[in-house]
């Protein structure tokens, strides 16, 4: 009796499963080229008429993984600004993103593998979320709704060879990291993340607005609008340097509109209250995940601070992000590390 109760929550599960991520309907493609945003060669990635390339001040880590963006918006349409928060996007908005890995980071000239391109499109009822695995022929990516995992090796920037199970999320997974009370969001299409200046290039926001892509105020001047801090550079202040990776990896669900509100613990660069930052904070919920440590951050003590024991762990019931990452992001981890030691 107990097998053939065992066998049917298997198909239950199965019957939830198939139903949350749900069919596409007939406005999604089930090949990537079918939507026409890149030309030519489709693992060069060249974007196509109406997609634009951004770029981001702190990425989000995934497990080593580069990232190619880009957005489509319908002729004749623009971003709207905001300060805080994603910009607000014309229904037909693709944003699309790009992960890969070159073949060896120390030599990018020896070529890449794409893995996979995520899409969130804006509907007239809200945002889905779509991702595309591409085929070994790097000819064309396919949809994927249930999720998928695959090997990938490479070597790294120091010489390492890595080999890793990549994880591409389900439709429902999506969901749980992009989320801002309770309705689906872009992320990283901001102020504080576009709010810079390429290499010799002005402003990304600003040629944005030239390009017509953008709608900005009249009042707005990039010197005194917030942005993060690149957290790779090593020339850069610590403190920003901390608080951006923290904004960028973690306050997606750290905050007080997201998944994980009810944490108390909130790591938006622009937090300023150290309990809500988590300094002396106990957690609200004990348990593995807190490793028997008694505050989310103990000033000069890393090793007694849950949220550095929560980055060094890959264990899914203590690691965190809980989503998106397998492995340690060592130089993540020896940034904060050292932050929380010189506080």
């Amino acid at each position: 009796m107990s097998v053939h109760i065992k066998l049917f929550g298997l198909i239950i599960a199965g019957i939830i499963l198939l139903a949350s991520t749900s069919a596409p309907d007939a406005a999604v493609k089930q090949k990537l080229s079918e939507y026409g945003f890149f030309s030519g060669d489709p693992k060069a990635l060249q974007p196509a008429d109406q997609v634009f390339a951004y770029e981001v001040n702190a990425p989000l880590f995934s497990d080593y993984a580069e990232k190619a963006r880009f957005i489509y918006l319908p002729a004749g349409t623009k971003m709207t600004y905001r300060e805080n928060g994603a910009f607000d996007f014309p229904d037909g908005t693709a944003i699309i993103k790009n992960f890969y890995y070159f073949t060896d980071a120390a030599h990018p000239d020896q070529g890449r593998r794409i893995i996979e391109t995520r899409l969130l499109l804006k509907e007239p009822k809200g945002w889905k979320a779509l991702a595309y695995i591409w085929n070994a022929e790097q000819t064309d990516a396919l949809l994927e709704v249930a999720g998928a995992t695959m090997p990938v090796s490479w070597n790294m920037a120091s010489g390492k060879k890595q080999d890793l199970q990549y994880v591409v999320p389900n439709l429902n997974q999506c969901k749980g990291c992009h989320s801002y009370d309770g309705q689906f969001t872009p992320i990283g299409v901001s102020a504080k993340q576009l709010n810079m200046s390429l290499p010799e290039q002005e402003n990304q926001l600003l040629a944005l607005q030239k390009l017509g892509r953008l709608d900005l105020p009249a009042s707005f001047d990039p010197l005194s609008a917030g942005h993060l801090t690149d957290y790779r550079k090593r020339e850069n202040n610590l403190e920003q340097s901390a608080r951006s990776y923290l904004d960028a990896n973690c306050a997606h669900c750290h905050n007080p509109h997201g998944p994980a509100s009810t944490s108390g613990m909130f790591l938006e660069v622009q937090e300023i209250n150290p309990e809500r930052l988590g300094i002396g904070k106990p957690p609200v919920a004990a348990g593995r995940g807190s490793g028997n440590l008694k505050y989310g951050i103990v000033p000069g003590k890393p090793s007694e601070s849950i949220l550095l024991y929560r980055m060094e762990h890959t264990d899914p019931g203590i690691r965190m992000p809980e989503l998106g990452r397998q492995m340690v992001h060592e130089e993540g981890v020896a940034l904060i590390k050292s932050w929380i030691k010189n506080m």
